[in-house]
């Protein structure tokens, strides 16, 4: 059994960063146990430990004596998706033509109590951005947080991570139903399929496109008003058939447009 008394009341901390090894498993089920009221099965701790389609990093305290110098206090598990088979497909601009962009996505993420406060959760957030970096076809980290779990939302948003949907019912825990926020930090030149700079490009050719089609009705209601001048009863009657043929031609335009 671990034993993290209270660290920051007596000594500061050597934090490094490893990857997780088997000899860590025993440590890892018991700190997802105590941090996280979601249980989790033996297999995905011997995934994570022996690395099979899981990436890991552990932190370590080296300032604590003997063994307990190696031993985890904080950790993150992570895996590479591909991004068309993910759940935010919809929120990334993909490049049609390639289908083996990829995204990452964060398990579980968590330090012990008596080492909270110390950067350590965001060390491990860096090195799976640095990691995710590094992937040439991944485009964004993302992950899960339970809607009351403020200080985490507080940790991604500080992080430049963006908060991008609400997950009504997402959690049961104990029976009970709890919302989530999905956070997304995008990497490589990803990006959300419409990016701000995008947005102010629609609304200015919105804007052209509304200019010229009321440019265009001026021209036509002043070239209708320059047709009724001549003041011949004769010419009167010519000029409404024309007008009139006119008129018809337009309106066909018009629908074909929309």
């Amino acid at each position: 059994m671990p034993q993290h008394s209270m660290v920051k009341s007596y000594h500061r901390p050597t934090i490094s960063y490893r990857p997780i090894q088997p000899s860590d498993l025993v440590v890892l089920e018991q700190l997802h146990s105590d941090l996280f009221p979601i249980r989790y099965e033996s297999e995905f701790f011997h995934n994570v430990v022996n690395g099979r389609d899981i990436v890991s990093w552990g932190a370590v305290d080296s300032s604590r004596l003997g063994a307990q110098g190696d031993e985890l206090i904080g950790f993150v598990t992570m895996k590479v998706v591909l991004a068309k088979d993910s759940e935010i497909s919809d929120l990334l601009r993909c490049d049609s033509s390639t289908s083996d962009q990829t995204l990452a996505y964060i398990l579980t993420l968590g330090v012990v109590e008596s080492y909270r406060n110390l950067g350590i959760a965001s060390g491990l957030i860096r090195e799976v951005i640095k990691y995710a970096s590094n992937i040439p076809t991944c485009r964004a980290v993302y992950l899960h947080v339970i809607s009351y779990n403020a200080s985490a939302i507080h940790l991604y948003k500080k992080m430049s991570f963006k908060c991008v949907r609400k997950l009504y019912g997402f959690y049961v825990i104990n029976g009970q139903h709890y919302d989530a926020y999905l956070f997304v930090y995008y990497v490589n030149g990803g990006r959300s399929p419409c990016s701000p700079l995008e947005l102010a490009m629609v609304l200015v050719t919105y804007l052209k496109s509304g200019y010229k089609t009321v440019a265009a009705r001026l021209c036509r209601n002043d070239e209708r008003k320059a047709w009724k001048w001549p003041k011949c009863k004769e010419s009167r009657r010519l000029i409404s058939q024309s007008q009139g043929k006119r008129n018809t031609t337009i309106d066909g335009d018009e629908c074909q447009c929309v």
